[in-house]
Formats: structure tokens, sequence, C-alpha cells
């Protein structure tokens, strides 16, 4: 189900120059997702705060410059670029009034856009297909440029996507009737054409949207409307990992249809549309099904069931220009820019036919209330905004709309470094409406926060974290000193059941060494025998202590009870140091002797780590770091221990073989070294 939302102006908007085309030639990300650049055909570049409606900077160029394509934002040097003139390339920053007084380097051919990705440099594509990234093409403005296209090739289309955190430009062309797609990589540098599937007499082809699926790196979406064929939606995918390095020429590119639009009677001349998600497509240009030849319509539909979702009337004419930033539609229509914000909850048959829950009026209204002002008020505000939010909305609207608010937050907090509401992410989670998909970027967040109560609670609801993200919160646990991380507001369940785990050892000493009528082998000759005694005779004894403070064991038993895929979480543990693999080891070896000790069974908690968990966590990092267990000297006591340790309980415990590998290994090592020593007994060696 989808959901189109009350929208607002954010400007107005030049007069219209042709029948296509109002006074704007691009709406632009800002510097966060509170700010859009938007650039008109006259004369002028205008930044605005989104839920302020309001300008924040603004620039023009002198009377008979014209702008050749929209402005962007350079995330990396936190500067604007623009092209003027077809050839003058200009760069400036948020405090420069006068756009004259700026950088600016004429270069060698017309340029037809400037592409921009977050945290990458931007990239600046030719009318002649010639890519360049703008730091090299300022370093050597008048650079020759070479003719990638043909004569009477024309670019129609162009975006520039991430793939494995590469940059991939895409533009498609057209030469008479015949439409292409080009693919730029810049590692290795590759530029492959791809030839769309169409019919004759095609007379038109818009370009929706091209972006990784959900595993980044495998495929792009291409999809695309060919307006003479009845408004039909097609799909195109393109293998991002391809082998090609286009010597083997044109290469066909197959499609699949994917929606059928109604265009009624007429012939469809323009038309724009946006992919929101893998299921839902934003329209504008297309009649309403049910509003006969009227086109003034933002529609969204699914493309899973052929289903429309949601539809807004738009007051004026609706043109050939849609944009999607950031959970909101930017739509110029009569003399008005405006903001639609929406949602698209996950693809159903039930919702598709409309046949799910309808939510009510209220909870919505209020959660748009509450995306629009989170990035102006303070953060205790904030956080009695949220709990409000949270008493007054319906659960039926809580569950889509939580998640959309942690995101707004999750971003403000990113951008803003003084604002943190940890209670307003507490009360969000205690929703149980969160997961890690939902808003992904939260559980970083905290990391980088150091709120490890919020880490905890996190680790305790969320079921689907990525193995990648478990290893790195081990990493900040393991590498946070015991000392900061006792002054941290825990769930007190855990802590206590780390107290009375240690306790217990406590008692087992003053016991005598046993507990539930168990005495490790270094202790039953004599139980009596003083410490000293036990380690003189033994230099092997188990240490029964617990390595890390209770804050830290309590976190640590957190990430132990995760869910995980071996294959997934092996590579990542790979990057943790030697000294926090033995600092782990030591601690999973202390929790498996209180588990064999039976101590647990006796402390009551509702989150504890099993034995089969504890075992499978030292198989794993025995895995992940064998050969460097093998030959670090401060590995040799622990592994040791370990062994001594399973050998005593073969039948009570699951045995680890590698831990048997690892001590063959020691004890080999030891043989040969004394083997080669042995001449020497006696002697001086020079």
């Amino acid at each position: 189900m989808a959901t189109l939302y009350e929208g607002y102006t954010l400007c107005g908007v030049g007069p219209v120059q042709n029948s296509s085309n109002i006074g704007i030639l691009g709406v632009e990300q800002g510097g966060d997702i509170d700010h859009v650049l938007v650039t008109d055909t006259s004369r002028s570049i205008t930044v605005y705060k989104v839920s302020d409606q309001k300008p924040t900077g603004s620039w023009s160029v002198k009377q008979g410059q014209i702008i050749s394509c929209p402005a962007v934002f350079n995330t990396q040097s936190q500067e604007y670029v623009v092209v003027t003139d077809d050839r003058v390339v200009r760069v400036w920053k948020e405090d420069d009034v006068n756009l004259e007084k700026a950088f600016k380097a004429t270069v060698s051919a017309d340029v037809l856009k400037v592409l921009s990705a977050t945290d990458s440099e931007p990239v600046v594509l030719f009318c002649c297909g010639a890519v360049r990234f703008l730091d090299s093409l300022l370093a050597s403005p008048q650079q020759p440029m070479e003719d990638v296209l043909t004569e009477d090739e024309i670019i129609r289309w162009s975006t520039i996507v991430k793939a494995e955190h590469q940059l991939v430009i895409l533009f498609s062309t057209e030469q008479r009737g015949e439409h292409c797609l080009y693919v730029q990589r810049f590692n290795p540098n590759t530029l492959v054409k791809h030839r769309f599937e169409t019919e004759p007499g095609l007379s038109s082809l818009f370009i929706l949207s091209s972006d990784p699926n959900d595993s980044f790196v495998l495929l792009a979406t291409q999809l695309y409307i060919i307006s003479d064929l009845n408004g039909s939606v097609y799909e195109s995918v393109l293998p991002f990992r391809s082998s090609s390095t286009g010597a083997e020429g044109v290469q066909a590119l197959s499609r699949s249809l994917c929606l059928s639009l109604p265009l009624g009677e007429e012939k469809l001349m323009s038309g724009a549309a946006v992919v929101l998600d893998e299921a839902h497509v934003a329209v504008v240009g297309f009649p309403h099904p049910s509003a006969g030849a009227c086109k003034d319509y933002l529609c969204i539909w699914n493309t899973h069931f052929q289903t429309l979702q949601a539809s807004k009337e738009m007051a004026g004419r609706i043109y050939s220009q849609l944009w999607c930033y950031s959970g909101k539609l930017y739509v110029p229509h009569g003399k008005m820019l405006s903001v639609i914000p929406f949602d698209c909850q996950k693809s159903s048959l039930a919702a598709a036919m409309g046949k799910q829950k309808q939510t009510s009026q209220s909870g919505k209204d209020f959660s748009v209330e509450i995306w629009n002002i989170s990035p102006i008020l303070a953060v205790e505000d904030v956080q009695a905004e949220v709990g409000e939010f949270i008493r007054r909305t319906p659960q039926a609207d809580l569950q889509l709309a939580a998640g959309r608010v942690a995101l707004e937050l999750v971003s403000r907090s990113q951008t803003d470094a003084n604002f943190y509401p940890q209670c307003a992410f507490l009360l969000l989670l205690e929703t149980r409406y969160l997961c890690y998909s939902v808003c992904p970027e939260l559980l970083s967040l905290a990391m980088v926060k150091k709120d490890f109560h919020l880490c905890q609670i996190a680790f305790q609801i969320f079921s689907d974290i990525p193995e990648a993200v478990t290893c790195a919160c081990l990493k900040t646990i393991l590498s946070t000193p015991d000392l900061e991380m006792e002054t941290v507001n825990l769930d007190m369940d855990s802590v206590i059941f780390m107290k009375e785990l240690t306790q217990a050892h406590s008692r087992s000493d003053e016991e005598g060494g046993q507990l539930n009528g168990f005495c490790h082998p270094a202790l039953e000759s004599d139980v009596s025998d003083t410490p000293s005694n036990k380690l003189q005779r033994d230099p092997f004894a188990l240490d029964m202590s617990c390595p890390v403070g209770l804050h830290k064991g309590a976190l640590l038993n957190e990430v132990l009870q995760t869910a995980y895929s071996d294959r997934s979480l092996l590579p990542h543990l790979k990057d943790l140091t030697v000294p926090q693999v033995i600092v782990f080891l030591q601690y999973l070896r202390f929790l498996y002797l209180k588990y064999s000790h039976d101590a647990h069974k006796q402390i009551r908690a509702l989150r504890t780590p099993s034995i089969s968990q504890i075992i499978d966590w030292v198989c794993l990092l025995l895995d992940a770091h064998f050969t460097v267990l093998a030959v670090a000297p401060e590995a040799k006591r622990l592994v040791f221990d370990l062994h001594k340790f399973v050998r005593s309980q073969v039948g009570h415990v699951p045995y680890c073989w590698k831990i048997t590998i690892l001590c063959l290994l020691f004890y080999k090592a030891e043989v040969t070294m004394k083997n080669f020593l042995q001449p020497f007994s006696g002697k001086t060696v020079c």
C-alpha cells in the first residue's frame, strides 16, 4: 500500500517556455536531507530548507548568460557546481555572495550535465559522450574531449550510481529512432554500449530510474516508458559486474513488461516517473484511470500487481518533471513547485488490492508534522514531541510511521554533531516496530556516539542485523576501556547476571574449588593446597576469573546471541586485532568454564548465551585467526587452558577439535625447539 500525504508549496516557478517544460532545470539534493538545490531556466540557483519552505541562499548569473544544466552540491568539498553558457564551469561556496567572483574555468567542449553522488567527486558528462572527474577537468580545462557519440546521436537521459563503492555513469541516447544505453565504469576505465529492445516507429523513450538493487553490487534495474505502446513500462536488468570491455560492439539489452499505464485515446507526448522502491513507481503526465482525459494527477502504481495505490490531483498543468529525495516527491505544476511526502509499505497482495486495514488520518497527519518540524526543534523538544506522537498514533499507523520518524532523527543526528535524541530513539525502540532494515543507520550511529544502552536494546530487538555490523559493534565494545564502560547505563538484568556469575566464582574458591561436585584436574589431587602450590605444580591451572568488566561482559553476551550466518560472519571477524581476539577468547573461556560448573543455572536472567553459542563463537574465532594464534605467544596459555578443560569434559560439552590442533602445534614447536637446543646444553654458543 502507498500513501500520498498533504503537500505544501516550496517555491514559485518562472513562466512556461514551451508546452513540455516549466521554468525549472532541475531539483538536486543539497548538503543534507532537509535542503534541496533548485535551478530555474532564467538565471537563478536557490537553496531551500524544505521543512521551513524558505531559501537559505540564492545566486544569479549576469544578463546575457544562461545556465546550461542543473547546479549540484559537491559533498566532498562542500561546494556548489554549475555550468553556464555550455562551457563555463563555476564553483562556489555557501558564503560566496557574487557568482561572478567565484572560481570559473572554460572547458574545450559543450557540457551536458554535472553528476554528483553522496561522498563522491562529481563527474562531468559532455554532449559528445566523454566523461571527466571534476577535479581532473579543472586542473586542465582545455584538455581535448573524445567523440564517443556519432554526429546525429543525442543524449536524452543520464544518471550516476554507486556499485561496490565505485561510481558508474549511465546515459541513454537516441539516433534515428534507435535508443541505446552507455555504461561508463572507472575502475577499470571501460565504456560499454547497449541497445534497447524496442519496436519500429518508436517516437520517444523516458528513463525512469537506475539504481543498484538491495545487494548493492549485482544488478542495476533500468525502468523506462515507451510512449507509443500504450504507456508500457519496461524493465531491463544490467549486470554491474560485466566482464565486457566494449570491444564486442553494441550489446542487446533485453526487457520485460512491468506496468501498463493508461493512455486512453490520446498519444503520450510527455511524461515523467521515478522509482520509489522495488514495487512502486510514481508518475505524472498520465491519465487517472477514472478521471477521463485529465492528466493533472500524481499517481503511485504497484508494478508487482499492476494496481493504482495512491493519487492526488494537482492544481494547474503538470509538466514532464518529477524528482524524489528522502521520502518526498517534488512536482512542478501550474506556477509552483510542490513537495509531497509519501509512504510505501512492503508490497503484498492484500495491500495491492486495498484489503489491508486502513490507517487513521489523525495518526498520519501527526507523523507528517513530526517529520517536518524535527529538523528545527532542540533535543528535549524533539523527545517530547516523539513521546506525544507515540501516545497519539494508533498501532496500525505507528507500525509504518515509527520507522520514518527514526530515519529523520538519524539523518539529522548524522549532519548535526550536537543533536542526538537518545530518549526519542529509546521510545521508538520500545514500540517494537523498528528493525535494522527499517532504520539501518541507527545502530551504527549509536556506536559512533558510544551509546551502549541503545546498542544493547537494539541487539535484543533487531533480528536482522548484518554480520558486518555485528562485527563492527563487537570491535567497538572490545576496544572501549572497562572503566569507560562501567559508567554506561545498561539493562540491570544483564548486569546482575554478570555480577552473580563472578560472585559464584568467589564462592567456588572459598569452598575449595568445587561447585556442584565438579573439581577441575588442576585441583583434583589436593583441594586444600594453597594457590601458589597449585600453580607451582601445574603452570597451566585454569583461570576462573572474568577478563572483562561486568558491563562489557553484558554487552558481549548480547553479541553472542545475535543471529548470523557462519559464511557471512567469518570474513568480518578477521578485522579484529590479535589483542581483541585474545580478550574475547578469554571471556568465552570464562563463560565456558562457568557453564560447565552449572553456576549459571543458579542465576535468574532473561537473556543468557547458551553453551552451543559459546562454542560456535570459539570455533569461528579460531577459524578466522588460526594462523595468527598459532604463532602468538600470548595465545599459548589460553589455548592450553581450553584444551585441558575440553579433555576433562568430553561427553558433557561439545568438543572443539580446533583447540586440540592448536595445542599440537604448540607442543610440536616446543619439542622442535628443545631438540634444537639440546646439543648446545652446557656449551657456550657464540
